[in-house]
């Protein structure tokens, strides 16, 4: 009989709980507090079969666009055929977890508001771009001794014999 194509198949390890998160549910999964327009990533919890999205949707990272008492909705990409689409799913708070994805970027805003407060306080201007790394800098090598090697010149002859 060939395998069957259920919302389920192939999820074995997808859905498998974490090494040494196995067991009850922590109480702050259930404490945490989400609001319209927070990035959340799915991560579906396995223990927990109510309000769980289907296998595409594990590990995608999405915006909240709904929130009731024990799911939220989540607003995710997705690809169908030539054209992306903006599915609208609600998912349990179990499977999910508010994402990272802007902690770098409200970090580097928080830094540039700082250094132009700082820059206009002095009366100059600052670019607040990110710069690429240049080249390395350039050093001397200390301590070293030349060497001149030669090399031996090739024997055809004896080659072809097999050796001297």
């Amino acid at each position: 009989m060939p395998a069957g194509h259920g919302l389920r198949s192939r999820t074995r390890d997808l859905f498998s709980r974490a090494f040494r998160k196995k067991g009850y549910i922590p109480l702050s999964t259930y404490l945490k507090t989400y609001r319209i327009g927070d990035y959340v990533d799915v991560k579906v919890n396995g223990a927990v079969h109510k309000g769980m999205p289907h296998k595409f949707y594990h590990g995608r990272t999405g915006k909240v666009w709904n929130v009731t008492k024990r799911a939220i909705g989540v607003e995710i990409n997705k690809q169908v055929g030539n054209r992306i689409i903006r599915k609208r799913i609600h998912v349990r708070i179990e499977h999910v977890q508010p994402s990272r994805c802007e902690e770098e970027f409200k970090h580097r805003k928080i830094q540039n508001d700082k250094l132009k407060g700082e820059a206009k306080a002095r009366g100059e201007k600052i670019s607040t771009k990110r710069q690429p790394l240049g080249p390395k800098p350039g050093f001397m090598v200390e301590g070293a001794t030349l060497e001149t090697v030669t090399p031996i010149p090739y024997d055809v002859v004896n080659d072809l014999k097999g050796g001297y």
